[in-house]
């Protein structure tokens, strides 16, 4: 099975050992993770600096957990409607017209 993630904390170390002056390769080579991690990290770690445009850590969580919350009210939407159809089916509305005199 694959890593989940890693810490922040360690991602934050692997920041720290690239500003210092160790190359990408060098570390992704010692510490066993790709380079293209590295890099995502960095960029990631500059826009939330607000040195590139983008959306930064915080706002791409709130963006999933909305995401997530709308998912499920069109799902409760989506069963409402069902339901709504369902009771149409099992009682017909009345006629409203009133005889006539």
């Amino acid at each position: 099975m694959g890593r989940r993630g890693y810490p922040p904390e360690f991602r934050r170390k692997v920041l720290d050992l690239l500003e210092a002056g160790r190359a990408a390769t060098e570390l992704a080579h010692d510490l066993d993770i790709s380079t293209q991690t590295i890099y995502t990290w960095r960029r990631q770690d500059r826009i939330d600096c607000g040195l590139e445009p983008g959306l930064t850590s915080g706002e791409k969580v709130e963006l999933a957990v909305a995401r997530r919350r709308i998912a499920e009210l069109e799902t409760e939407l989506q069963a409402t409607r069902r339901a709504i159809e369902l009771i149409r089916e099992a009682a017909p509305p009345k006629d409203d017209l009133k005889p006539s005199r």
